[in-house]
């Protein structure tokens, strides 16, 4: 399911709730974010969600 934004709403929970991920979320390109955010489309358990959004300081 995904919300106004067209992330999905389990990647914006995530996100909200781990904020070093979340900035560097916002410190990433528009097309990286794109990349992340089709990347978490695929994510189907919230344990995998979390561990991807763990991941995201990594990705920059």
């Amino acid at each position: 399911m995904e919300g106004e934004t067209g992330m999905p709403i389990a990647f914006q929970m995530a996100l909200a709730h781990n904020v070093p991920s979340m900035n560097e979320f916002l410190k990433m390109s528009n097309e990286k974010q794109d990349e992340v955010i089709e990347k978490s489309k695929n994510i189907k358990t919230i344990r995998e969600m979390n561990n991807f959004v763990n991941s995201i300081p990594k990705m920059r």
